[in-house]
């Protein structure tokens, strides 16, 4: 299965082999002190676990990233009830800027370790490589879909630095995607990929590079495509659920617009806003966005 997605990635371009190893050792982390949306929360002292357990519950892990050699981590929730038979469907969380694999598990007081705990789904959260790996999407702010001036000009800014940043972002999701459906012997045909702000960026990207790999796709309140460019044909059959917070003013008009290009398409799509900013939209959508993914599981 690991050589599948080592030759699938390199038909797309990357230019990168890979060769995955887990480390010796994962580790177990119990629920931290809250934070507000956005904010990672401070570091604690895992709980040693060894590797290939196939745990449940909340776990802080990581793994050695052939390319650069380096402990890549990752945070995983495993529902508790899981008999260990079942083949679970798997939810694929990516972050927004500055955060990392730690913040979006733990805001809102963990709704969305209860959430996946009450519907049945694994939740896998990758670093993407840096905080700022944007999961291979180079688009930000200002450029939402309808800037596309601003977005050529950001593309055209890109140096091969932040080119590699960006294929070793999108690797790192791919790979950390590949390793939990393996132990877990989670349903590939069931897998779900939501993301916030940069992470909406990068779910946005991920759908067109991997559409066969999706059952659905929620990005938040990050419309980071190009109209001009963006293949929306290869998402056509993709069922899409997009959320926005009224407050969030930078990415507002971009959703509205892009909306409203996909509601006058053949997509399966559907929008929602809610009364919220761009941080504190995110756990009011998230029963919303269950809901979406449970009429596709």
């Amino acid at each position: 299965m690991m050589r599948q997605v080592i030759r699938h990635l390199l038909t797309r371009g990357s230019g990168i082999v890979v060769v995955i190893a887990l480390t010796g050792a994962l580790s177990a982390q119990g629920p931290g002190a809250q934070r507000p949306p956005g904010q990672a929360p401070a570091a604690q002292a895992p709980a040693p676990q060894p590797s290939g357990t196939r745990a449940t519950g909340d776990q802080q892990r990581q793994y050695i990233f052939p390319p650069t050699g380096q402990q890549m981590p990752y945070r995983i929730y495993v529902p508790t009830t899981w008999d260990g038979k079942r083949s679970l469907p798997i939810l694929m969380m990516l972050h927004g800027a500055g955060a990392n694999e730690r913040t979006y598990l733990d805001q809102g007081d963990g709704l969305l370790r209860k959430l996946a705990e009450q519907h049945g789904y694994i939740v896998v959260s990758p670093l993407g490589f840096t905080p700022m790996g944007a999961f291979g999407n180079p688009l930000r702010l200002p450029a939402v879909y309808g800037e596309s001036a601003a977005a050529a000009s950001q593309r055209a800014a890109v140096t091969p630095v932040r080119q590699r940043e960006l294929s070793l972002s999108e690797l790192d999701v791919i790979t950390v995607l590949d390793l939990v459906t393996e132990e877990y012997g989670a349903d590939r045909s069931r897998t779900f990929l939501a993301g916030h702000s940069m992470g909406s960026g990068g779910a946005w990207h991920l759908a067109a590079r991997y559409p066969e790999r999706w059952r659905a796709v929620a990005p938040m309140s990050g419309p980071f495509i190009d109209a001009t460019t963006y293949p929306f044909d290869l998402i056509r059959k993709l069922p899409v659920f997009m959320t926005e917070g009224t407050g969030a003013t930078p990415s507002l008009e971009g959703s509205r617009t892009l909306a409203k290009f996909m509601r006058g398409g053949n997509f399966v799509f559907e929008y929602l806003e809610v009364d919220g900013n761009h941080g504190s939209m995110v756990p009011m959508v998230w029963p919303r966005i269950f809901e979406f993914f449970n009429r596709y599981r």
